[in-house]
């Protein structure tokens, strides 16, 4: 049975850091995409950053700059490090896998993780 776990998101303050770490289980992704997307109350889920099987990686415009992908096969994990953090990024942040990564959309997911909730305070 696949899971994916999502740990590493908590409090913190506005200018902030966090790493989230998202491993998975019950099979290898390392020739899928992985990425994550995230919901804030009240609105959609949105597209935050994936990572391809060969490395090409994309982000969202709002997080451009701050937001850093990356994965490590062996551990089947999948990593999102989060910098300078505004308060618009309280959400909780979803990790995904599909496919390909033109397919890390959210009507092309293979396996969604259970999330994490981010909370940036301004």
């Amino acid at each position: 049975q696949v899971q994916l776990v999502e740990s590493g998101g908590g409090l913190v303050q506005a200018g902030g850091s966090l790493r989230l770490s998202c491993a998975a289980s019950g099979r290898s992704f390392s020739s899928y995409a992985m990425g994550w997307f995230r919901q804030a109350p009240r609105k959609e889920r949105e597209f935050v950053a994936a990572i391809g099987s060969g490395g090409l990686i994309r982000y969202a415009d709002s997080v451009k700059g701050r937001f850093t992908i990356s994965r490590d096969n062996a551990k089947n994990t999948v990593y999102l490090q989060m910098n300078s953090l505004k308060a618009e990024d309280t959400a909780v942040y979803y990790c995904a896998v599909a496919s390909a990564i033109v397919k890390v959309t959210t009507k092309n997911i293979d396996y969604w993780g259970q999330g994490t909730q981010v909370t940036v305070s301004s």
